[in-house]
């Protein structure tokens, strides 16, 4: 197998004194170009016009030194291409003739290309890349919401928002003391560990419900999330700081109540959520009804979870609270966590606009007023007993399930301020069954309220 040698010319031209080209030998590569129209021709002929003057300069300086710096030539062949070629002169004795040996450029050309376009695209992701981070500056420092950056080596305090810095008392920028500053300095010594634990559930399971810390010169409470991200194969957690309860003065005194603490002794159960029904903040009362152990294992949950019907008992309450604004004496049931069911009132309010804000709920043990209310049920099965004999069962039992249903659904009317589709999903039915059982009981075009109904 014969191999090309890389080393020789692409071109090679013989000239005499005058120029004029007696021989010409191309490689390889060149093979299907014909060079025979070039014998006979001065070699100025063959390349561009604005070669003219460079070509001179070459044989001039081969005739005179015997031999020329390479010169880059724009070579025409016959058959119309035109190249780059790289071409020195060797002047062969003293009258002899001239050997012009060229290399062809096209490969360098196409790298020097490439590396233009190469360069271009660099500059054009650069400038992307600082456009990109002007916007991150501009969003990350007018952002109300407090945003931290640290290390998740050390903890160490990469970068913060304006709101993060006040909620810390940490100046922006940083003053340059060559030291750096870890979040865990801001933190109460008994509630480092806390903090720690918060981030070593977040690295081993992506997400935690937040944790309620102190921070600031004035250690005001402060629901802290962390999330994990990797950047330029760093690891950086993003800890969002959510402001919580304030402390209010009392005038007359001076002295201080804390809201929370009060809340937190209540004998009702209390729990603030988000428009979405997740928790974000529970009393000792609301765990002893769902049977939890600590405020940290309830928060970020849905309250749905344990209140009545999975979904359906919260979705009715919220969409009440963003009718209405408040909610009284909702009755549904609490499911603990261990098996316990109980009855209780609800009683809610939203703040913040519709379709946003908290909501703060009181839930009320209501199941031993109901326990002492028994005889009530006593007395209506000894009234539905009277009718034996008088009717026969079945119908006697029709109307019982007749008279319970139709109650039942006033009462869902009623908590849902006459709300059908409310109403039905509390029921469990569809919309077409309940319009079906309003009409069976004549319910479907009386507008008065269901208590004004009954007397």
């Amino acid at each position: 197998m014969q191999r090309e040698n890389l080393a020789l010319p692409d071109v090679m031209l013989v000239l005499d004194m005058e120029d004029v080209i007696r021989d010409a030998k191309l490689s390889n590569s060149f093979a299907s170009e014909g060079v025979s129209g070039w014998i006979g021709s001065r070699w100025a002929e063959t390349v561009s016009r604005a070669e003219g003057e460079n070509l001179k300069q070459m044989l001039a300086d081969t005739r005179s030194a015997g031999v020329c710096a390479f010169r880059h030539v724009n070579q025409r062949f016959p058959s119309g291409l035109e190249l780059p070629i790289e071409y020195t002169a060797i002047r062969l004795g003293e009258q002899g003739s001239l050997v012009a040996i060229g290399k062809n450029l096209r490969a360098v050309a196409e790298l020097q290309g490439r590396l233009v376009e190469a360069q271009q695209a660099m500059e054009r992701d650069y400038w992307k890349l600082r456009e990109v981070e002007t916007r991150y500056r501009l969003l990350f420092n007018s952002s109300r919401d407090a945003v931290l950056l640290l290390k998740a080596s050390n903890l160490g305090i990469l970068d913060l928002n304006p709101a993060a810095a006040e909620a810390l008392g940490i100046p922006v920028p940083f003053p340059n003391t060559g030291l750096e500053r870890r979040f865990m300095d801001a933190l109460l010594v008994e509630e480092r560990g806390l903090f720690e634990e918060m981030i070593r559930r977040v690295r081993e399971r992506g997400r935690t419900p937040g944790v309620l810390l102190r921070l600031g010169p004035q250690h005001a409470p402060w629901l802290v999330r962390a999330s994990l991200v990797t950047s330029a194969n760093e690891e950086i957690y993003l800890v969002q700081l959510a402001p919580s309860a304030a402390v209010h003065p009392i005038c007359d005194t001076g002295e201080t109540v804390r809201i929370e603490d009060l809340v937190e002794g209540a004998p009702d159960g209390f729990v603030a959520v988000d428009h979405h029904g997740l928790i974000l903040r529970a009393n000792r009362a609301f765990l002893e009804l769902v049977q939890m152990g600590s405020e940290s294992t309830v928060v970020g949950e849905s309250l749905g979870r344990w209140l009545g019907r999975p979904g359906a008992d919260l979705s009715v309450l919220l969409a009440n609270l963003s009718r209405l604004g408040t909610v009284r004496l909702f009755t549904t049931t609490i499911h603990g966590e261990l098996g316990t069911e109980i009855e209780v009132e609800v009683s809610a309010s939203r703040k913040g606009p519709r379709e946003g804000g908290s909501v703060g709920i009181f839930i009320r043990d209501v199941s031993p007023r109901l326990a002492g209310s028994s005889g009530g049920l006593d007395g209506l099965m000894e009234s539905l007993c009277k009718g034996i004999g008088k009717t026969t069962l079945r119908k006697l039992l029709d109307d019982t399930v007749g008279a319970v249903e139709r109650r039942y659904i006033e009462a869902a009317l009623e908590l849902t301020g006459g709300n059908r589709t409310a109403a039905a999903e509390l029921l469990g039915l569809s919309r077409q069954s309940l319009y079906v059982k309003l009409n069976r009981y004549e319910m479907e075009d009386d507008p008065r309220p269901a208590l004004e109904r009954q007397y």
